[in-house]
C-alpha cells in the first residue's frame, strides 16, 4: 500500500466549509475596521500618541510574521517531517508579510513624531547625531525599509508557492527548490531583521546602541509566532478541525519550540544587560537607567518574572508540553508579555513614566487584525495541510520519544 493510500484512511477535515471560513473572515474584518476607526480618531485628536502606540502594534504584528518566515526556512533546511501538518498554517501567516509593508506606511508618515534624528535642526545641534546622519536620515530609512520588505516578501512568496504547487503534482522538486531558497534566505532574514530592528526600534533612542539588540528583538518575534501557532492549531481543534492531523505529539513539539525560544530570549536579554552593566559606560547604561525609575521599573520586574521565570518553569517538564490546556493558556500569556516587552522598548523613549492610553489598544488591534484577515483569507479553497508533501504520512504518524 502506498503512502497516500495510508493517508486516505485517515478521516479528518482538511478543508474549511465556506460558512466557517466566511464567519471567521467577517469577524476579523469587523475587528480590523474597529481598530482602524479607533486609530483614525486617535490620529485626529492626538497624532503623536497615535504614531507611538501604532509603532508597538506594527512591530508586534510584523515580527510575528517574520518569526514564521524563520520557522518555515528552518523546517525546510532540516527536513523536518513532524512540522508538515502545521506548515500550511505557517505559510499563510508568512504570506501576510507584503501586507506588513502597507502597515509600514503610517510609520513613515509619523517619522517626525517618532524619531529625533528626522529633525534636521536637532541633528545640527547634536554632534553624535551629526556623525550618524549619513545612515539615520529620512530617505535612507525609507529606502532600507522598502528593501527589507522586498526581500521578505520575495522569500515568503518563493517558498510558500512551492508548497501550494506540490499539492497538485506531488513532485519532490518543489521541496528541493524551497530548501535551496531557505539556505540563503535564512541568512538574509537574520541580517535584514536585525537591521530593521536597529532602524525602527533602536534608533528611537539614537544616542544608545547595542550590537545584540537585533537578535533580542527577533527572538521575541519568534516567541510570539510559536505561541500564535499554538493558539490557531488549538482553536481549529476545538472546532473539530485537524483533530487527527495535528495530534498531541505535534503540540509537544510546538511546546519544545516555545520553551526553546523562552530560554533563548532570556539568554540574549541577560547577555545584553550584563555586558552593558559590566562596561558601565554612560552612553550605554542610560537606556536601562530610564527603565528602572519613575514607574518603568514595574515593567522591568514584570519582564524578568513573566518573560523568563514563569514560562521557563511552566514549560520545563515534559508533561507540561503535552497538556493542551496549559499550553493554550501559556500561549496567550506569551502574546501578552511580548506586547509588554515591545511597549517597554518603545514607550520610555517618549514618556518619563508609564502613561497607558486607549490608543494603545487600537494601535495594536488595527495591524494585528489586518494581518489576521489576510492570513485567514488564504484558507479559502486550499487544503489546511500540505496534502502533496511526500512526508505527510510520516508527519501524521509522528511520535515523540
Amino acid at each position: 500500500m502506498s503512502g497516500h493510500d495510508n493517508i486516505s484512511s485517515i478521516t479528518d477535515r482538511w478543508y474549511l466549509e465556506d460558512s466557517t471560513w466566511a464567519k471567521v473572515r467577517n469577524a476579523l474584518l469587523f475587528l480590523a475596521l474597529v481598530g482602524w476607526a479607533g486609530c483614525a480618531a486617535g490620529y485626529a485628536m492626538e497624532p503623536d500618541r497615535f504614531f507611538r502606540s501604532y509603532m508597538v502594534g506594527f512591530a508586534y504584528s510584523t515580527l510575528t510574521c517574520l518569526g514564521g518566515l524563520f520557522f518555515l526556512q528552518v523546517m525546510y533546511l532540516t527536513g523536518s517531517a513532524w512540522s508538515v501538518t502545521v506548515r500550511r498554517i505557517v505559510e499563510h501567516l508568512v504570506a501576510a508579510i507584503p501586507v506588513c509593508a502597507v502597515l509600514f506606511i503610517p510609520v513613515v508618515l509619523g517619522i517626525h513624531s517618532l524619531y529625533e534624528w528626522s529633525h534636521t535642526e536637532e541633528v545640527m545641534k547634536d554632534p553624535i547625531l551629526r556623525q550618524k546622519m549619513s545612515f539615520l536620515n529620512v530617505e535612507a530609512f525609507i529606502i532600507r525599509g522598502a528593501i527589507f520588505f522586498a526581500i521578505w516578501s520575495f522569500l515568503s512568496w518563493k517558498i510558500t508557492s512551492q508548497s501550494l504547487a506540490q499539492d497538485s503534482d506531488h513532485s519532490v522538486a518543489h521541496m528541493d527548490t524551497a530548501s535551496r531558497w531557505s539556505a540563503p534566505g535564512l541568512m538574509l532574514t537574520f541580517l535584514t531583521v536585525s537591521l530593521a530592528a536597529f532602524d525602527w526600534l533602536m534608533s528611537l533612542a539614537p544616542h544608545w546602541y547595542s550590537t545584540i539588540f537585533g537578535l533580542y528583538i527577533f527572538a521575541g518575534g519568534g516567541w510570539t509566532f510559536i505561541s500564535t501557532m499554538m493558539i490557531i492549531c488549538q482553536l481549529l481543534r476545538k472546532n473539530g478541525i485537524l483533530t487527527k492531523s495535528i495530534t498531541v505529539e505535534h503540540y509537544h513539539d510546538l511546546g519544545k519550540w516555545m520553551f526553546a525560544t523562552t530560554a533563548f530570549w532570556s539568554y540574549i536579554a541577560f547577555s545584553q544587560y550584563m555586558l552593558i552593566w559590566y562596561a558601565n559606560l554612560p552612553e550605554e547604561t542610560i537606556w536601562y537607567k530610564v527603565r528602572w525609575e519613575n514607574g518603568w521599573e514595574v515593567f522591568s520586574y514584570l519582564l524578568i518574572v513573566g518573560h523568563f521565570f514563569f514560562p521557563f518553569l511552566a514549560l520545563l517538564a515534559r508533561g507540561s508540553k503535552r497538556n493542551l490546556g496549559l499550553m493554550f493558556g501559556m500561549a496567550f500569556w506569551v502574546l501578552f508579555i511580548q506586547y509588554i516587552d515591545l511597549y517597554f522598548v518603545i514607550m520610555p523613549n517618549f514618556y518619563k513614566s508609564p502613561t497607558p492610553h486607549w490608543l494603545d489598544f487600537f494601535g495594536w488591534l488595527a495591524p494585528v487584525a489586518t494581518v489576521g484577515v489576510v492570513f485567514w483569507s488564504r484558507f479559502r479553497g486550499k487544503a489546511l495541510i500540505p496534502v502533496g508533501d511526500l512526508r505527510l504520512e510520516q508527519a501524521l504518524t509522528h511520535q515523540n520519544i
